[in-house]
């Protein structure tokens, strides 16, 4: 967006394109009720719809000056902290104004944002350059979701790594205490903002004055998601026939080594998640991930989603990549200049199947613990979405068969941990111009059970 049109953006009778459009997400809410969670989830969905989103964490600016303060630091009289505390706001808003000059698409500040003034203010410095605010408040009194997010915090913020995990919880009580005394909820004061309050992660939503399509994108987003601590389990059913053969899609059965990882993946899948959790299956509607699904124990709902199968390999479904490359060249070399875009003749691109994947993705942020038996391109995609990775880099990931995979999505990050079974299966992963049958994939990082 040119300078002269940022300046206009509000203005009544100006053309301007959907692209044009510039949000400031702020985030609103006392410590412990997820606000950092619910930024970087807005981040990664946006990012993952190849939105150009990015998080400005206030925090990050006062831990320059303060890497570990103590509660007291954020008592209201204490002068010093106070000064230092606007001054990582002033400069976190800065530095995304910044990004926003240089295209930026939605900006998230993530920090708590608790005064009627200092929300009003970053509405005025938005307002001062054409980009939209949409201000999101989560609130909470559930005492026992509070309390995991505190556990949460103590483990994992910054302010207090190394510390004793009791002592980061006292401190972070007294942090909760000192922002209650000013805390200003939005109320009917504000209803010239656009907002969105979350009570209780989502037990009742509140919104006010959504004015356009990012913004509802946003909106629909958030209110799906919830922040209690889960856990997201993903696995490539077992090996296939048609892998063994180096074929590409079809609905083939499992082949022997495949059914051996179905008997086994029960056993790893209770060593990871616990006798006492509850825990939904997700399966695709083909043959080879049913199957690998059919030796879990019987009180785990399955659920089978059509969004869940394979990348669609039209006219190549059932070829070889030799195969593809004799009789298809140019788009054997077409697909391996751009595997992200590239849509097989009568098929599907990987993008085609981020599209189609939305529905899993919201219904994954509404959910609690989730084990999902999928295919290679889908677990792909799946991944880089929680991962926080490039989808144009998606295609080239190795997803290695008879591998569990558990993601634990943090405030800070998603934590990943692999178990492999020591099940022989051939390798999928293909190196760029390749037509090998079977190559080896680059190492990762992997338990063997």
């Amino acid at each position: 967006m040119s300078e002269q049109n940022r300046g206009k953006a509000k203005k009544r009778g100006v053309v301007m394109q959907v692209e044009d459009i510039q949000i400031c997400v702020v985030m609103v809410g006392l410590p412990a009720r997820g606000k950092s969670l619910i930024a970087q989830k807005a981040q990664r969905y946006l990012r993952w719809l190849s939105v150009d989103a990015n998080v400005f964490n206030v925090g990050n600016y006062r831990r320059d000056a303060n890497p570990q303060p103590t509660a007291d630091f954020f008592d209201t009289s204490n002068a010093e902290g106070e000064r230092m505390r606007r001054a990582a706001a002033e400069a976190a808003v800065a530095d995304m104004l910044k990004w926003f000059k240089g295209g930026g698409t939605v900006g998230i500040l993530d920090a708590t944002n608790s005064t009627k003034e200092r929300r009003r203010w970053i509405k005025e410095r938005c307002d001062a350059e054409g980009i939209e605010t949409l201000y999101v408040e989560s609130k909470c009194d559930d005492e026992d979701l509070i309390m995991s997010n505190i556990l949460e915090v103590k483990t994992t913020s910054p302010d207090y790594v190394g510390q004793d995990p009791e002592t980061a919880a006292q401190d972070f009580r007294k942090r909760i205490r000192n922002y209650e005394k000013v805390y200003q909820t939005i109320d009917e004061d504000e209803n010239d903002l656009t907002y969105v309050k979350i009570m209780n992660v989502g037990k009742q939503v509140i919104i006010n004055r959504i004015q356009d399509y990012l913004q509802s994108r946003v909106v629909y987003y958030l209110m799906n998601l919830h922040i209690k601590p889960r856990s997201i389990w993903l696995s490539r059913h077992g090996e296939s026939q048609y892998n063994e053969t180096g074929q590409i899609g079809g609905d083939a059965d499992l082949s022997a080594n495949g059914e051996m990882y179905s008997k086994k993946l029960p056993k790893m899948v209770r060593d990871s998640v616990g006798d006492d959790r509850p825990l939904t299956v997700w399966t695709s509607t083909l043959k080879r991930t049913i199957s690998t699904a059919k030796h879990l124990p019987k009180e785990y709902n399955q659920l089978q989603w059509k969004a869940l199968d394979e990348l669609d390999a039209g006219v190549c479904d059932g070829l070889t990549y030799a195969e593809i490359e004799e009789q298809y060249p140019e788009d054997f070399k077409a697909r391996d200049d751009d595997k992200y875009n590239y849509r097989y003749r009568g098929g599907e691109s990987y993008r085609d199947v981020v599209i189609r994947l939305e529905p899993i993705i919201m219904e994954l942020e509404r959910s609690e613990d989730i084990l999902i038996i999928t295919h290679q391109a889908v677990l792909r995609c799946i991944y880089a979405y929680f991962m926080k990775k490039s989808q144009e880099d998606s295609p080239w990931m190795a997803v290695p068969l008879h591998t569990l995979i558990k993601l634990t999505p943090r405030a800070y990050g998603t934590e990943e941990q692999r178990y492999k079974a020591n099940i022989p299966a051939v390798s999928t992963w293909r190196s760029k111009g390749s037509v090998a049958k079977h190559e080896d994939a680059p190492p990762d990082d992997v338990q063997s059970i």
